[in-house]
């Protein structure tokens, strides 16, 4: 994904900053706070601006002519902006706080939810540390830009273009003094702005691609201890790690000279503006109070012209960050609702018509025409060699993923023109890897599905022979963590599978599901399954003889084709590749005679 930080250029440029321009979809709804935030940040900067004016006068007048009677309006006066200026500025950081917040918020839960229509090929690509420093760090930029940079960016701008106007009224040459020295700030802003576009869009990347090893470090904590291979693991985040910090410290160098630029080069103006200053007033051209108000305007613009370094460097990483977040949302969901009316399926048959597939960027197909029915009610094993296709099969009844060619039928409908929540109602898959997630146990089984009652999940539970969830310490209400770790592979695999005949669905599909338990643990699960797949239709990936046996037919499953079906009696009679499949392995001895 970092191969992404290589684009150079004004076109790359561009891109991000339209990227700014789509963010109007998420500030629409918070337009009043928006307009409230920038107004009350502008009039505050504009009262600061129109204190010195209120000072040169008091230097013309009661200082001057040592009239105390004159200070008192005046001061009063001054003390009124500064009041305004305080209330502006809580009324700022009040609209802030909600609008930028509002707009993290939506822009959030848009994203998840549009990562999660995508298919799963999308998923296999894409590194889950990349999507998450997009959910996190890039939103949260985003929300600094909404809630700072634009507002300061508008407010600098009219205060710097005000006090300009106001400096060239009190002393013209003087002004324009200080507009032309200020010109060689666009040609340095220009040739910041792309040198740092590119060098934050790169810091974005490393940082999604730490996230990435972190991530698996975690999940994979106990094979890095058990294989000993944490100096490695260590030596790894280290070296992107390294990758990572000098990308930052490439984009502070430049920050820090355009900085040096913007601090500079006020303070040499500042020099010449007090030498003309002092000329002007020895020569009667200004008097004191307007040498003092032009002075003290001229120190209000140094701060604008120095944050600007600091509100262009947000806006660039800004920029950077919506184009990497549209990177995301700009994918299309290919596995959508039919666009018409969803048919409705007729009854749990499953069909395989010449069905092809092929993974995104491969150049061989895994499935070559697979033609196999599942009659309603019945239960079909699926058999063959590592690689053979079975678990990719096994994916496509659910459209986890779409077929190439060909077309798969529930109930001699095509799954493509029933609608996602209807197809998946009707099909439940448990996988062989149980993954659960950071919940109760209630919670996982049943993931958030409504109409489950607690008989439901207690039959389940007996099916699944998962008893040992009453054991635990706040029974179905435990937490079990992230992965359900806590848990031991056997336990994750049984409450998978519990998951996966909740509520009896009527077509089942286990993707050897029974890999990780116990013999004894097995036969009690299998027995319970025959009572479960009786009425249901199933599709079963089977690597144990006893899995076999649960089957009313085997499919063999050889290079991506369907190369017989029938009894596992009749395949062991008639099938020599069958027999030799279940020889290869010991635990099929004494099935295969």
């Amino acid at each position: 994904m970092t191969a992404l930080a290589d684009d150079t250029g004004t076109a790359a440029e561009a891109s991000a900053f339209s990227s700014l321009l789509r963010l109007r979809a998420w500030t629409r709804p918070h337009r009043k706070a928006i307009i409230v935030m920038i107004a009350s940040a502008s009039g505050a900067m504009l009262l600061q601006s129109l204190v010195p004016l209120i000072v040169g006068q008091i230097v013309d007048g009661p200082i001057r002519h040592h009239d105390t009677a004159a200070l008192w309006p005046l001061a009063g006066l001054a003390l009124l902006f500064g009041l305004g200026e305080a209330v502006l500025f809580f009324i700022r950081r009040y609209a802030m706080a909600r609008a930028a917040l509002g707009i993290e918020t939506d822009m959030r839960r848009d994203l998840f939810a549009h990562v999660q229509r995508l298919p799963v090929a999308f998923h296999d690509q894409w590194p889950s540390g990349q999507l998450l420093s997009r959910l996190t760090t890039d939103l949260s930029t985003i929300r600094r830009f909404v809630g700072f940079a634009v507002v300061f960016l508008i407010a600098n701008t009219a205060t710097t273009v005000i006090v300009l106007i106001l400096l060239l009224h009190i002393h013209l040459v003087l002004g324009l003094l200080v507009l032309l020295a200020m010109t060689p700030l666009a040609v340095f802003t220009r040739t910041f702005e792309l040198r740092y576009s590119r060098e934050a869009r790169r810091a974005q990347d490393l940082t999604g691609d730490l996230a990435t090893a972190v991530e698996e470090s975690a999940l994979g904590i106990r094979v890095i201890k058990s294989y000993g291979r944490r100096p490695q693991m260590l030596a790894g985040f280290t070296r992107d790690a390294q990758r990572l910090r000098g990308a930052e410290l490439t984009k502070i160098k430049t920050l820090a000279r355009f900085w040096a630029l913007l601090e500079g080069l006020p303070q040499l103006i500042l020099a010449g503006v007090a030498f003309g200053g002092v000329f002007a007033v020895a020569h009667n051209q200004m008097t004191i109070g307007q040498f003092v108000a032009f002075l003290t305007l001229y120190l209000r613009l140094i701060w604008p012209i120095i944050t600007l370094g600091w509100l262009l460097a947000l806006t660039q990483e800004a920029a950077s960050a919506a184009r990497r977040i549209f990177e995301v949302i700009d994918t299309v969901a290919t596995i959508l609702d039919p666009a018409e009316g969803a048919a409705a399926e007729q009854g749990s048959s499953l069909r395989f018509e010449n069905v092809r597939f092929r993974y995104e960027g491969a150049d061989d197909e895994v499935l070559r025409g697979v033609d196999l029915e599942v009659a309603a009610g019945e239960t079909m094993a699926l058999v063959g060699s590592v690689g053979s296709g079975k678990t990719t099969l096994t994916a496509l009844p659910g459209r986890l993923y779409d077929v190439t060619g060909g077309r798969v039928l529930l109930g001699g409908v095509d799954v493509r023109d029933l609608r996602l929540d209807q197809l998946r109602h009707a099909i439940s898959t448990a996988f062989e890897e149980a993954t659960l997630f950071s919940a109760s146990v209630r919670e996982n089984l049943s993931l958030g599905r409504a109409g489950i009652t607690d008989d439901d999940i207690t039959e389940a539970i007996e099916v699944a022979q998962a008893e040992f969830v009453y054991e635990l310490p706040f029974g179905l209400e435990t937490r079990i963590g992230e992965q359900g770790l806590s848990l031991s592979g056997g336990q994750r695999q049984r409450l998978a599978l519990a998951r996966a005949v909740l509520g009896r669905p009527r077509v089942l599909v286990l993707d050897d599901p029974l890999s990780a338990l116990d013999v004894h643990t097995e036969a009690q699960v299998e027995a319970a399954l025959r009572r479960v797949l009786a009425g249901t239709t199933a599709l079963v990936v089977a690597h144990r003889p006893s899995t076999v046996m649960l089957a009313d037919r085997v499919a063999l499953l050889v290079d991506g084709r369907i190369a017989a079906v029938g009894t596992h009696s009749e395949l062991l009679a008639s099938v020599p590749e069958y027999r030799n499949l279940l020889a290869q392995t010991s635990e099929f001895e004494g099935v295969t005679s």
